[in-house]
């Protein structure tokens, strides 16, 4: 393999002449080779965006020359449309203020703009990846910063989109069945009835309240760490930097992005990314419900409850012919489980913040912006491989509703709790109807019965 010799602060190291990357990032490859997460390229392309807004902002204060800041903001350009995710291999697992990656960013960018000037990679002329590229940054402030804005990014562009869209299917869905009553379930065992879609409802109500939650978390994101340089002083930049990064990131992302109103508190804590994951464990919480309901319901198809069908998508088994499965809601729920780690992950990294710095930054990045990508994902297989193509059994419902004995309920402000009762354990014991029951007990004669037990008058407010 062909190599350039580069040099940092600890002296020379040998990098593949083909990288575009330099000595700090051959001396993280080689000392922090830990499992298979790559530092997730949503993080890389923000913290690149801070890098473009760092060098506008020092050129209009006058401490970086514009030459050299054109030459960064093309080359980070060129890291945030994706031309060089390949110079980007460092895992997660590195320093916990994320330095190695904060330099890898810092020494693509150099070289990139080093050979638009014309000047051969690892020169750092005329850019330097910490004089220049780095300037009035600390990676303490900058990778709190691209964890910000990269949240904020993908819970715009993916999640929220996705969360509305099973929402808008579930409401299809829910007109498609309207008038359809069906037998109602507490305790996993029958209870009076309620409407297909009033069932629905509550599923679509819930994805509704997630994303009032996750708009809450959302305003917190917006604050960023930027300025704060190392502990949070601003050390070594312009007294109105922070200010004027804030701004300059909200014009580069369209997002109303804000200084943080105290950067003690944005270094050494990120109870804004524990927030905003609690957002994401609820909306885990709410999938696996709808996802587990769907499947129950769907459980069959002859020796379950019936009640829905799903769609045929693939075979369900290997040794079983003709067998298929609920994969899309199995898919779901295994999503809100790991959601569920992301989440207790993050909340005991968020919880170490020591003095003036939170050191568990990466694994915080990587699982907030892994939940989001999740969960968006599995929204949309969930629409379009489940939601899709759901159906109900009608002959099904109807038969679960006239032979369920729960119907009694309509009864007791009639005949009481005792007798309703009474009714339906001498239906159960004797396998009969509850009209029978209630005919042969002396509580209603069978007109009465009829009159009574209306299961489509069951589902509303009624005496």
């Amino acid at each position: 393999m062909s190599t350039r010799r580069e040099t940092d602060s600890m002296g020379e190291i040998e990098v593949p002449v083909e990288r575009m990357w330099g000595a700090q990032t051959a001396r993280a490859a080689m000392h922090f080779d830990i499992g298979d997460d790559r530092m997730p390229m949503e993080i890389i392309h923000a913290i690149a965006l801070v890098k473009k807004a760092a060098a506008q902002v020092n050129a209009d204060f006058g401490l970086l020359d514009p030459a050299r800041a054109a030459l960064i903001v093309r080359a980070a350009d060129e890291v945030i449309s994706g031309q060089w995710d390949a110079e980007f291999p460092l895992k997660v697992w590195q320093s916990g203020s994320g330095t190695q990656t904060n330099m890898n960013v810092n020494e693509v960018i150099a070289n990139r703009a080093n050979e638009l000037a014309g000047s051969p990679r690892g020169r750092k002329e005329p850019v330097h990846p910490n004089d220049h590229v780095n300037r009035s940054q600390s990676t303490n402030d900058v990778f709190p910063t691209a964890m910000h804005i990269a949240g904020v990014r993908l819970l715009h562009t993916l999640l929220l989109p996705q969360i509305t869209r099973l929402r808008d299917a579930l409401a299809e869905k829910a007109k498609s069945f309207d008038g359809i009553v069906k037998i109602g379930r507490t305790h996993l065992q029958d209870a009076t009835p309620l409407t297909v879609p009033q069932e629905v409802s509550g599923w679509i109500s819930l994805l509704e309240r997630d994303q009032e939650r996750i708009h809450q978390a959302l305003n917190g994101l917006l604050d960023l760490a930027i300025g704060g340089s190392a502990v949070g002083t601003g050390l070594n930049s312009h007294p109105e930097y922070a200010s004027r990064m804030a701004a300059k990131i909200a014009e580069l992302t369209g997002f109303p992005f804000r200084s943080h109103p105290n950067k003690f508190a944005a270094l050494s804590a990120h109870d804004e990314a524990a927030f905003a994951s609690s957002a994401l464990r609820t909306l885990a919480g709410s999938l696996m419900k709808i996802a587990n309901d769907i499947r129950w319901l769907a459980s069959g198809p002859r020796c379950g409850l019936g009640e829905m069908r799903l769609p045929e998508n693939e075979p369900g088994s290997s040794m079983m012919p003709g067998k298929v499965n609920p994969t899309q809601c199995e898919a779901m729920t295994m999503v809100a489980v790991q959601v569920y780690g992301n989440d207790a992950a993050i909340a005991l990294a968020a919880s170490q913040g020591n003095f003036q710095l939170n050191v568990f930054k990466p694994v915080i990045a990587r699982n907030l912006l892994h939940s989001i990508r999740l969960l968006g994902d599995a929204c949309r297989s969930f629409v379009d491989h489940s939601i899709t193509g759901l159906d109900v059994d009608r002959e099904r419902i109807d038969w679960y509703v006239r032979n369920s004995l729960m119907l009694v309920t309509a009864l007791v402000p009639r005949i009481g709790y005792d007798q309703a009762a009474k009714a339906a354990q001498t239906a159960y014991r004797e396998g009969i109807s509850l009209r029978d029951a209630c005919v042969r007990l002396g509580s209603l004669t069978a007109d009465e019965f009829d009159r009574l037990v209306q299961p489509d008058r069951m589902t509303s407010p009624s005496v």
